[in-house]
C-alpha cells in the first residue's frame, strides 16, 4: 500500500502542529510583577511596607496594603508630603505606582509616588529571571539620576 504525497505531507504537519502546541502548552508561566512585594529601604536596609502590584488593561498599578513604622513614627501615617489627590491620604490603602507598560521583565513609562517626600518620579521595573526580586527605579528625567530599591516577593 503506498501514501499519496498529501497525505503524508499533510499528516507530517498535523503532527508537527500538535507538537508545538503541546510544547506552549507545557511551559510554564513567565514570572510578572503582579502579586504582593516587601519593600526594603535602599539606605537603611529595614523592611518598609507591603505592596499590591496589579495589571488593568495591559497598565501595572501599585497600592500600599500595610506599613511598618520605625520606632517613634505614626502607626496610621498620612501622605502629609504629598500633592494634589494624594495630599493627607492614609498611606494604607494609597496608589503609589501606576501608568507602567510593557511585559515580562522590565515594564517602564509610569509613574511612583514616593510617600516619604510626596514627590512623584518617572519609574520602570525589572523583574529576575526567577521571579523573586523586583527592581524599583525611581528617577527624575533620565534614568541615570535616580535611585533603585529591591523589592522581594512575598509568597501566598
Amino acid at each position: 500500500m503506498t501514501i499519496s504525497r498529501p497525505v503524508c505531507t499533510l499528516a507530517v504537519a498535523a503532527i508537527i502542529a500538535a507538537a508545538c502546541v503541546a510544547s506552549i502548552a507545557a511551559r510554564p508561566n513567565s514570572p510578572t510583577p503582579v502579586g504582593t512585594w516587601k519593600t526594603v529601604d535602599d539606605r537603611k536596609g529595614d523592611v518598609r511596607s507591603i505592596i499590591k502590584i496589579e495589571e488593568t488593561n495591559g497598565e501595572l498599578t501599585a497600592t500600599v496594603q500595610k506599613t511598618f513604622p520605625r520606632p517613634g513614627e505614626d502607626t496610621d501615617p498620612k501622605c502629609d508630603k504629598c500633592p494634589d489627590e494624594f495630599k493627607d491620604k492614609p498611606i494604607v490603602g494609597l496608589r503609589i505606582m501606576w501608568g507602567l507598560k510593557g511585559q515580562g521583565q522590565d515594564w517602564d513609562g509610569g509613574r511612583v509616588l514616593d510617600p516619604d517626600d510626596g514627590k512623584i518620579y518617572r519609574v520602570k521595573l525589572h523583574l529576575s529571571g526567577d521571579g523573586r526580586t523586583l527592581e524599583v527605579r525611581g528617577y527624575l528625567g533620565f534614568s541615570m539620576f535616580g535611585r533603585t530599591q529591591k523589592w522581594h516577593r512575598v509568597e501566598p
